[in-house]
């Protein structure tokens, strides 16, 4: 999933993959077609402030390793913290879970650590929607230390939408998906950022 960066309305309906025909359903085929529909009538309605600062916690002494700072694990847990806030403040929660028996698993996280955390340190996280579909959330966090304002590490992610009583993939609901189309209206207007779709190397090629 990879979004066209532009702040254009063309480009926040590229952002999610038109109808591909690979033997799916003429169903399946009209439902990427309503969430594009409903990106495109997201222009009138009010957007949501952008990036979101939904969560906001502080180190833990247990958290720390023997090299004395925030051991690496639990960058990942404070970023999962900030994917709840996310998924509540979408209605894709706690709550939706025990309302209609489903949720949203990860299916990818990469985090690059930029700057050391110890004991104590207080965190903020901002977060931006990047695309979605159907069945998909592409999203990315940024951890800031509260106080000092450094950034100390992001996180770039893939979920989707499972049904949990068959444990397969499934499409959220309408009204979830306006949700999410009145927020990549927002969203799709910010710069893609810079630690998005980074791979793992040694040095650069000339």
């Amino acid at each position: 999933m990879r979004p066209r960066g532009s702040g254009d309305w063309a480009s926040l309906c590229a952002a999610v993959p038109p109808p591909v025909n690979r033997g799916r359903s003429a169903d399946s085929a009209c439902v990427d077609g309503a969430v594009r529909s409903i990106i495109l009538r997201a222009m009138s309605q009010t957007m949501t402030p952008a990036p979101l600062e939904l969560h906001r916690e502080a180190v833990l002494p247990e958290w720390t390793d023997y090299n004395g700072h925030m051991n690496v694990a639990f960058y990942l847990l404070a970023f999962d913290h900030a994917t709840d806030a996310f998924f509540d403040h979408l209605d894709l929660g706690h709550a939706y879970r025990k309302r209609t028996d489903c949720s949203l698993f990860t299916l990818e996280a990469n985090v690059s650590y930029a700057k050391e955390l110890n004991e104590g340190d207080p965190l903020r996280f901002l977060t931006q929607l990047i695309a979605f579909d159907e069945k998909r959330l592409h999203y990315f966090h940024w951890m800031y230390h509260a106080r000092e304002g450094y950034l100390a590490a992001t996180n770039e992610l893939l979920s989707i939408h499972v049904s949990l009583a068959t444990r397969r993939a499934s499409a959220m609901p309408e009204e979830a998906l306006a949700r999410l189309a009145r927020l990549l209206a927002e969203h799709g207007r910010l710069p893609r950022p810079r630690e998005l779709g980074r791979v793992i190397q040694v040095g650069r090629k000339g």
